[in-house]
């Protein structure tokens, strides 16, 4: 893919469509080792400093896949676009709030090897131009042999970069993940950090309901993107929805050794229990 990041790297971006404050709160969520670096007018960049899929054996699209997904989720009102990359393959995922994901995948050397609807299904999830950032897209889906998986990546960049993307100056998909951290570092991307409580984030919540730790944690959600929700005459449905989603998700990517749609799953289920928590910790 590309030359300066040795043959064909191992990486992924995550680019989020809202400012850095508004996926601060479920990127930390996630508790996974990122670094969040503002991507533009209204995008956000999610670089991941760790390589969980060299170490648990489970795909990087799957990964992000799942990342992106409890993003979504969590975020209910921006979508998070997963750029990924192998030694084999290319692609980009998007998720939307409770939407199913939709992806499309290159080979190495950019053989496209996905469908054409979802590249279109893509840009209008995304509120792309349907004309002139359709057009854009659509070389994307055809052969070209002087396109590798690489260049792909690069246009879909191009494309999104109409709809306000930025990406910070020598962040580029198709990089190893060694590199794209150490060029986000350089370029003041921000360490996300977490509280350390000592076990799982659902059984902490269940453990210390009403104590400080949900404290903590409902006001990371209600200073975010879900704070109107949890307030909402509509709070105790919603929760029920992610509570019903996220449980059969969490038992599907443990079953599967699926980290990714594991902590997808993991959120959802926290969430939820947030969402039929909050007025009882709130009134203490």
């Amino acid at each position: 893919m590309n030359a300066t990041s040795g043959p064909n790297p191992v990486g992924a971006l995550l680019l989020c469509r809202a400012d850095p404050p508004a996926v601060r709160p479920p990127a930390r969520l996630l508790r996974e080792q990122l670094l969040l670096a503002p991507a533009g007018t209204d995008w956000t960049v999610l670089v991941p400093e760790g390589k969980p899929w060299l170490h648990g054996g489970e795909p990087v699209e799957q990964v992000v896949t799942g990342w992106a997904t409890a993003l979504a989720v969590s975020a209910a009102t921006w979508p998070v676009v997963a750029l990924w990359w192998d030694r084999e393959r290319a692609g980009l995922t998007l998720a939307a709030g409770f939407r199913r994901t939709v992806g499309y995948t290159w080979l190495a050397d950019g053989t496209p090897a996905g469908e054409d609807e979802a590249m279109r299904t893509f840009a209008a999830r995304l509120a792309l131009d349907p004309v002139l950032d359709v057009q854009a897209l659509e070389p994307l889906t055809e052969p070209d042999q002087d396109a590798d998986a690489h260049t792909r990546l690069v246009g879909v960049v191009a494309v999104l970069a109409r709809a306000g993307l930025a990406l910070p100056t020598g962040l580029a998909p198709g990089d190893s993940a060694d590199r794209l951290r150490s060029v986000a570092l350089a370029q003041g991307a921000e360490q996300l950090e977490w509280p350390v409580d000592g076990g799982s984030p659902a059984l902490t919540k269940l453990r210390a309901w009403g104590g400080d730790a949900v404290r903590a944690e409902l006001d990371a959600v209600t200073e975010g993107p879900l704070g109107p929700y949890l307030r909402a005459p509509e709070a105790r449905a919603l929760s029920a929805v992610q509570l019903a989603a996220g449980a059969p998700l969490l038992a599907w990517g443990i079953g599967r050794r699926s980290g990714g749609w594991a902590t997808a799953g993991a959120l959802l289920v926290a969430h939820g229990m947030l969402g039929l928590a909050y007025d009882r910790p709130s009134e203490r």
